[in-house]
């Protein structure tokens, strides 16, 4: 459980900074710790509220990868 929060964290920094490049990996990590496609997307859009739009910016790069995996 500690490993999907830190996962979802992570994703969560990665999405609100912009660094899209690293999404898909830690999309994989977060799926295999158990997070749910709604987690994920929760997680994107946890941001919004403080860096607006950016995060929104990071949505196709981590839907596709988490139903590629």
């Amino acid at each position: 459980m500690e490993a999907l929060k830190e996962d979802l964290a992570y994703l969560a920094v990665l999405a609100a900074t912009g660094k899209t490049s690293g999404l898909p990996f830690h999309v994989m990590l977060a799926k295999k710790a158990g997070a749910s496609r709604q987690e994920v997307i929760s997680t994107i859009m946890i941001g919004l509220p403080a860096v607006g739009n950016e995060v929104i910016n990071a949505l196709p790069a981590v839907l596709e990868a988490y139903d590629k995996q």
